[in-house]
């Protein structure tokens, strides 16, 4: 369950009576669009059906019984949520709206470059403050991901930027190749990888371009600063970094 702090309120009016959930906003908006896939216990802050939620009074069983045909709290959360409002005050939107402004800026930073500078990740206090400087707002009642097209577009007349992947070859030493090879291929999708004769380990990944330093930064971290990357642009050309 969520806290109460958390949820908002989803309202239906039907049949002369009033029925309302607490409920998370994104899995409201989820089940809304028939695209939620958690639990449902886990995104709701009471297993109840309010009359009035902030009273905490409930309605008549028989209310219930005309309206959804049955009583059972976790039968009706759904449909109230499906075939109601989602209730949301001032602060809770400027809350959602400022969770969704930090999502969309790090999603955006995981994946784009600068096509200008070799492509070089953009760091995510550039791509806030070119999208402040673009005017662009995030919807708080959207999903992340299907404002990032927008967001995108409002930003390319402001900073040079694309999505793309990188590919990197990393070599590990054998003194290193057992404990760091197991952290390095779960960054991103292994392409191929061999043992040397040497006890050293050769391994090829693909990840969003914008996680690069991370990428470093992860190597660096488990192989003392020891092992070798190059960033492989295509089957012919491997320039060391």
């Amino acid at each position: 369950m969520i806290s109460l702090d958390e949820a908002v309120t989803a309202r239906l009016e039907s049949h002369g009576a009033r029925f309302e959930v607490l409920i998370d906003p994104d899995a409201a908006l989820a089940i809304k669009r028939g695209e939620f896939e958690g639990e449902l216990e886990e995104v709701i802050a009471a297993e109840e059906v309010f009359s009035d939620a902030s009273r905490g009074d409930r309605p008549a069983e028989n209310d219930l019984e005309d309206v959804f045909d049955t009583t059972e709290p976790m039968a009706i959360i759904p449909e109230v949520v499906r075939r109601g409002e989602i209730q949301i005050t001032a602060e809770q939107r400027r809350e959602m709206q400022e969770q969704k402004h930090r999502q969309l800026i790090n999603r955006i930073a995981r994946n784009a470059v600068n096509p200008q500078m070799d492509n070089a990740p953009h760091p995510p206090d550039r791509i806030e403050s070119a999208l402040d400087q673009a005017g662009f707002r995030v919807d708080p009642m959207e999903p992340v991901e299907t404002q990032v097209d927008d967001a995108l577009d409002a930003l390319r007349p402001v900073i040079p930027i694309r999505f793309d992947e990188v590919t990197v070859a990393v070599q590990v030493p054998a003194e290193h190749a057992g404990s760091a090879q197991a952290r390095i291929r779960g960054f991103g999708d292994l392409e191929r990888e061999e043992w040397q004769n040497d006890g050293s380990w050769i391994g090829v990944l693909t990840f969003p371009a914008g996680l690069q330093n991370d990428f470093y930064d992860l190597v660096n971290e488990h192989t003392a600063g020891e092992a070798e990357t190059r960033i492989v642009r295509d089957e012919d050309e491997i320039s060391t970094r």
